[in-house]
């Protein structure tokens, strides 16, 4: 028996990276999944890898910060497999990025629409479809950038420490429902809303964020879907308000690089991550200043 057999779950960016990973993982649990993405092809080749792992899958095309589109994605739930007992908010992207003084209130605005608003969106339409049930898991993808200052650009690590509260007060709301709300923290994942935008891509995202933790690896969309796994199935029963830090020991303490503030380190990966750093909290190095959805190259 899987962990997950005769649930059902919609997973917000799910076409590639963390989203693909759990999706795929869920499925192999028993879950019939919808995989809502933008992502046409990509979302189609994940339900493919769904089925392929022994689970039902169907995609939606989905813009989560659209609020029709996210009740459109539950209700598809609904009808193809009759319930939903997991809402998995997981879509999202870099966004505004550079100087904070530079940045533009489009941009600004548009970040916290996929980042936030769509996480709003998934627990406003995903709560009374799991009351009809007598409860359910809301899990949502926050990051390490939304516990500490420095780990990634400003919208981002706003939108980021938005999720982990608004995860905390709903999770008050609705534990009366035996709805549980949790969400997950990862560190750096060796995904494509990464590696797609570095030179030498997932071989050398992958030496680079190796070095950023105690843990001497990067992160792989599989840790961060074990996580999930366990606060989908029963095993996290009286687990709610939780954000799940999963980062190989990143925010354990100390400096990201132990280099003294301002100065480049010795070591040539060093150096390396820590330009990759400063671009990605200060230099306009993505047209626009703006780091949208993976497969937008």
């Amino acid at each position: 028996m899987g962990r997950l057999d005769g649930k059902v779950a919609v997973i917000t960016g799910a076409a590639s990276g963390i989203g693909r990973g759990t999706a795929i993982r869920f499925a192999g649990e028993g879950a019939a999944v919808v995989i809502a993405d933008l992502n046409v092809e990509g979302g189609e080749a994940a339900v493919r890898d769904c089925k392929e792992n022994g689970g039902r899958a169907v995609f939606q095309k989905t813009d989560v910060s659209a609020e029709a589109d996210v009740k459109a994605a539950v209700a598809r739930a609904v009808k193809e497999f009759g319930r939903l007992d997991i809402m998995y908010n997981n879509a999202g992207l870099g966004g505004a990025v550079g100087p904070i003084d530079e940045t533009t209130v489009e941009n600004w605005d548009k970040s916290l629409a996929i980042l936030l608003r769509s996480v709003f969106l998934g627990m406003k339409f995903a709560i009374p479809e799991m009351r009809k049930v007598g409860g359910g898991s809301i899990i949502s993808t926050a990051s390490v950038a939304g516990l500490r200052g420095g780990a990634g650009p400003h919208a981002y690590s706003a939108a980021k420490a938005a999720v982990i509260n608004l995860t905390r007060s709903v999770a008050l709301e609705v534990g009366k429902d035996r709805i549980r709300v949790n969400c997950i923290c990862p560190g750096g994942i060796n995904t494509p809303l990464i590696n797609a935008r570095l030179p030498g891509g997932e071989q050398v995202t992958e030496q680079l964020l190796a070095l950023i933790q105690p843990i001497p690896r990067a992160g792989r969309p599989d840790d961060i879907a074990a996580m999930a796994l366990f606060l989908a199935s029963d095993d996290s029963e009286w687990v709610t308000g939780a954000a799940m830090v999963v980062d190989g020991g990143f925010t354990a303490g100390g400096s990201m690089f132990g280099e003294t503030p301002g100065q480049a380190p010795q070591r040539p990966g060093l150096r390396a991550l820590w330009r990759l750093r400063r671009l990605r909290q200060g230099a306009p190095v993505i047209p626009g200043n703006f780091a949208g959805p993976s497969f937008e190259k």
